[in-house]
């Protein structure tokens, strides 16, 4: 897995008048907004979850590649039992939630410094703001990449939206989805979600049933699966122009 990978996306991230900063800690690479800069502060973040990743990990391996639910361990760190959890209940590996649970965890931490933050974690993204916003839709080479944003409410936040690509970045996908986003007061379970409904659109059919799919993951707000330029959206969401 690349250490970098220059996110061009970001160059386009309007924050009005929040203040932005870039944390990048090996793999986890950050883009914060809040009421004030929190370089600092997400940065200590970021080094304690992987701290705790790394040493557990550094003691069973297999929780790093396992494709299927992990076991609980009760001696885990706080951070590898809730990737346990969410994904035990969706049928995925462990890691599938990793970066929605950091962004998340990072965020609410946050929040005892400012009243506003997004934390955005290569595309996973943990929201509280005080201003509805517009999340933009990147899928690839598809016609319909950043041609419109979910809208979110301030009502509905705290909330994560994360997705997963068959076509964009490095996240491991069995699909071909060009991007399932999905929407969830929990960035972990979106996360996760994303790549469980991801594995399982093999073709442009399968947009037909996908709501099915997801409504076997309690939790889930709602979302958008795009293939090529095709889309299927579902649930409580609301989709604007860009």
């Amino acid at each position: 897995m690349p250490l970098f990978e220059e996110r061009n996306y970001r160059k386009r991230i309007n924050a009005g008048d929040m203040v932005s900063c870039h944390v990048e800690v090996k793999e986890t690479d950050l883009w914060v907004s809040a009421d004030v800069n929190l370089e600092k502060e997400t940065r200590d973040l970021v080094f304690n979850l992987r701290q705790q990743l790394e040493e557990y990990i550094k003691f069973h391996p297999e929780f790093a590649t396992s494709l299927l639910p992990f076991q609980d361990d009760i001696y885990a760190p706080p951070i590898v039992q809730k990737m346990v959890d969410i994904t035990k209940k969706i049928g995925v590996g462990p890691m599938a939630c990793v970066a929605g649970v950091i962004a998340q965890d990072i965020g609410v931490s946050l929040l005892e410094f400012s009243e506003q933050v997004i934390v955005e974690n290569g595309g996973d993204i943990f929201l509280q703001a005080n201003r509805p916003i517009t999340v933009s839709i990147l899928a690839g080479n598809s016609r319909l990449s950043e041609r419109f944003g979910l809208l979110i409410p301030v009502k509905n936040m705290p909330l994560g939206v994360c997705s997963s690509s068959a076509t964009v970045g490095h996240s491991l996908s069995m699909g071909i989805a060009d991007v399932v986003c999905l929407v969830s007061h929990s960035a972990g379970l979106a996360d996760g979600a994303a790549t469980a409904i991801g594995n399982r659109i093999k073709s442009e059919k399968d947009l037909e049933t996908v709501s099915v799919i997801v409504n076997k993951f309690e939790g889930i707000i709602g979302g958008v699966v795009i293939i090529d330029d095709k889309m299927a959206t579902w649930g409580d969401i609301e989709l604007v122009g860009l």
